[in-house]
């Protein structure tokens, strides 16, 4: 996400920091590019003109011609201009009042309420609470089997909705419903339409008022740029939304809407979806978007993405295991493993400082099937083999490749690999290695 962007601005600030001194032409040439990246990214022209003649005035004062490196001074304040501009601060679901308190998500068709439903309650239910999933779509029969098939997988409750009821009825049965369940929370996945209209609106102004939401959410497609934050405000005129949630982020390589939402409709971003998993949905942090937007990486969401995934048991066993250079291909594989729970490989690079200016320049290509590859070779080994890679020969190579649907020149590599990495091992215990590998695969 958002690498078109982050590319033209890293090409702005390259040329501002070659300057040794920065001069109001040199700052009026980086700002009119910077101006054209954010129209090209699809950002509100109004949101663009405010932001840039925001920056102007601080980046001509004494804050940057004072300052001993001036080029680093502009990219401060436009990250932390660009921080505000989203919202500055990350902001909470409000799930005050009565048990079962109720979300509403609206949005257009399409745009992935009911994905973000069971998103949104696989995120709750990790966080202590207990969610009751409603579909309230009649319209598409495919919507209720779809949440209904969600609740399956997740092992939630849900309501038995079906397309003769009416909608407000529905959501207001749901509670009764969720009462009797334990549960506290209520999402509410509402119809949607392919545009706006009048039949829509007033029908989510009606559940609203006969449900009393503690919190009306609005699931809006990063991919559609101005059009969602056009819809956004429309929604939020007639039904006054508390929120948004970007669903599709991470297929949106322009970034407009993220940008422009809280700008315009004065509404937060409160979660965005990066991926296609039940996992996949993230709280909205202005600080650590602006930075990865100015390819500066997201390290505070990596460390979060591994805790949520590390076990602290294992953590501890494995750093015994590298200390006594017991580290084995079963281990090998049970990192990897952790890793790949921690999200698409290209996304995590992405959060490290500096790593997307290294792809550039190494023109790497993150192969996320070779992951697949080595787990099936390893699993196609025997315990034994495992524990002691050593033993493996020729003809161990070839039942092994056959097995995982490699070939002997795929398990070369990746034993020539683990040797490697313990050859690494070794000369990090003898130089100490305290706190080395928490859960992380060491290569």
């Amino acid at each position: 996400m958002f690498d078109n962007l982050s590319d033209k601005l890293d090409g702005v600030f390259r040329k501002l920091k070659g300057h040794g001194k920065l001069s109001e032409k040199n700052i009026a040439d980086g700002l009119r590019e910077v101006r054209l990246a954010l129209l090209e990214a699809d950002v509100n022209y109004k949101v663009v003109k405010k932001f840039i003649a925001d920056i102007k005035a601080r980046a001509v004062g004494q804050e940057v011609t004072a300052s001993l490196t001036p080029g680093q001074q502009v990219v401060k304040i436009v990250n932390e201009e660009l921080t505000a501009l989203m919202g500055g601060q990350s902001e909470e679901i409000h799930l005050a009042g009565t048990h079962p308190v109720s979300v509403m998500l609206v949005g257009l068709q399409g745009a992935g309420k009911t994905t973000t439903a069971g998103k949104l309650a696989t995120r709750l239910r990790k966080e202590g609470r207990k969610p009751y999933l409603v579909p309230a779509d009649v319209y598409r029969p495919a919507a209720i089997d779809q949440l209904q098939k969600l609740a399956g997988q997740l092992g939630m409750p849900v309501f038995a909705s079906t397309t003769d009821m009416d909608p407000v009825t529905i959501c207001q049965q749901a509670r009764t419903a969720a009462q009797k369940e334990g549960c506290d929370t209520l999402l509410l996945d509402t119809a949607g339409r392919l545009h706006i209209d009048d039949a829509l609106m007033d029908e989510l102004q009606r559940i609203r008022d006969g449900v009393k939401p503690s919190e009306i959410l609005l699931v809006a497609d990063a991919m559609t740029g101005q059009d969602a934050v056009n819809m956004a405000k429309a929604f939020d005129d007639a039904l006054d939304i508390g929120g948004v949630v970007l669903s599709k982020l991470d297929g949106d390589a322009r970034g407009g809407a993220a940008i422009s939402i809280k700008a315009v409709t004065g509404k937060p971003i409160k979660f965005v979806g990066v991926g296609e998993k039940l996992g996949d949905l993230e709280v909205f942090h202005p600080d650590r978007m602006a930075s990865r937007i100015l390819g500066m990486g997201d390290v505070l969401s990596m460390i979060e993405k591994a805790q949520a995934v590390v076990d602290e048991k294992q953590a501890v066993e494995l750093e015994k295991k590298l200390r006594k250079n017991q580290f084995t291909l079963e281990d090998f594989r049970d990192q990897m493993v952790q890793i790949r729970k921690m999200g698409s490989l290209t996304d995590l690079l992405g959060m490290i400082p500096g790593m997307n200016k290294l792809k550039q320049m190494k023109n790497l290509d993150v192969d996320e099937r070779e992951f697949v590859r080595i787990e099936a070779m390893i699993n196609s080994m025997t315990p034994q083999e495992r524990q002691q890679h050593n033993i493996i020969n020729g003809s161990r190579r070839k039942r092994i490749a056959r097995g995982s649907g490699t070939t002997v020149q795929d398990v070369n590599r990746l034993l020539k690999n683990y040797a490697q990495v313990m050859k690494m091992m070794k000369k990090l215990n003898k130089g100490g290695m305290r706190g080395f590998g928490r859960g992380m695969l060491p290569f």
